[in-house]
């Protein structure tokens, strides 16, 4: 019962301040973020991300993303698979090489530099699925190479940080427990993508003609819920991201007769309680601990990672054919770092190779990016959507 008082805090809290940032005509999202920032340990610390929050936050990015899915355009998300390869790829090695080489120049070994490269490397496109629900943009070419990429940014992350948990053991230091082998991440990684296609092919539609056979109360609702946290833990299991899960189960459920009932019945469960919890919780990891002892590095990282992403995605996506308009888009959209950047800097922190001071200094550059990147991606959206 403890968590029911911080639970309606955090929905009064969220929901006055989504509605002012509607007002002043920002994404409601930043909202929601700065209050957990707020009510975090950064400032007032009367929330902390215990258990139940980080629960519920888990339920919330994964129910996003299924949202996400479920108003995407599967035949859109295969015309441009290749520019969104390619927009991964690019949006990778820019930050790697340059959030990995200025790092070093500030004075850590090339090891901390280079796992630092790494954890700016990985995009959460949780963020920008919020602002481009709020500005109907999900079912544009540019918000089908968006969420492409950020699929193969999800396999691309694990791969560098198994490399990364292996370069480290080499050098004698530990982090964590026992790692599969890059061979057996990519054979995990593809038996999942098999079950995809199979789930979108022949499983959903019959799970979900089952669900209406059910003779309980929305059943249809607690199908597709089945469906969705099922593959959000599939993919945990091998490796991606739950949210890249989630989006997949989206999408096999959108190709049955069902997708309007769904959307009317899911987007509320999540708006109303899961999703707000979700942004708090990404406030709720910011501290100021050594904020003015880290206060040029984190102004100079919050710079070039925004930077690193926006461009080198953008570059892909204009090396793919998009007019500069859409490549600043796509670029915009890819500048988010969450989840994955989080996690890749914990372990980084639990194997001593970041020190307090230094994972204190990552974790806020990446809240401050995560905070900025739906004000970016607003403005370029409005101006395409002018131009269109």
């Amino acid at each position: 019962m403890n968590f029911i008082g911080p639970l309606c805090l955090i929905l009064i809290t969220t929901t006055i301040a989504g509605h002012f940032a509607n007002r002043i005509g920002i994404p409601a999202v930043i909202g929601e973020l700065l209050v957990g920032i707020v009510l975090g340990p950064a400032i007032l610390d009367w929330i902390k991300l215990d258990g139940l929050v980080s629960a519920f936050s888990d339920i919330g990015v994964v129910i996003l993303m299924f949202l996400g899915g479920l108003e995407s355009d599967l035949k859109l998300l295969r015309k441009y698979l290749r520019p969104a390869v390619i927009v991964a790829i690019s949006g990778v090695i820019l930050p790697v090489l340059v959030m990995g080489g200025v790092t070093y120049l500030f004075g850590f070994s090339f090891l901390e530099a280079l796992f630092i490269g790494v954890v700016f490397s990985a995009t959460s496109v949780s963020i920008s699925v919020a602002v481009l629900k709020q500005y109907k943009a999900l079912s544009t070419r540019e918000g089908a190479t968006i969420l492409g990429a950020a699929v193969a940014d999800d396999i691309i992350g694990v791969l560098l940080l198994s490399l990364m948990i292996s370069l480290l053991a080499s050098q004698g230091i530990h982090a964590g427990g026992h790692q599969p082998g890059i061979l057996i991440i990519l054979l995990e990684q593809l038996a999942f993508f098999c079950g995809t296609f199979l789930l979108v092919k022949w499983i959903a539609p019959y799970l979900m003609h089952l669900g209406e056979r059910l003779i309980v109360p929305s059943s249809v609702t607690i199908m597709s819920m089945i469906i969705c946290l099922s593959m959000a833990w599939l993919a945990n299991i091998v490796g991606l991201s739950g949210a890249i899960g989630a989006f997949f189960a989206g999408i096999a459920v959108a190709n049955t007769p069902y997708k309007s009932v769904l959307a009317d019945h899911v987007e509320p469960l999540g708006n109303s309680i899961f999703i707000p919890v979700f942004f708090v919780s990404v406030g709720l990891n910011m501290t100021l601990n050594h904020f003015l002892r880290n206060l040029i590095l984190v102004i100079v990282l919050v710079i070039l990672a925004a930077l690193t992403k926006w461009i080198g995605c953008g570059l892909g996506a204009k090396f793919s054919g998009f007019d500069n308009l859409s490549s600043s888009v796509i670029g915009t959209g890819m500048i988010a770092r969450g989840e994955m950047g989080l996690i890749t800097a914990q372990i980084g922190h639990q194997a001593g190779l970041l020190n307090n001071t230094d994972y204190s200094a990552i974790i806020l550059v990446i809240i401050l990016v995560t905070l900025i990147s739906p004000l970016l991606l607003k403005q370029t959206l409005k101006k395409s959507l002018a131009q269109d």
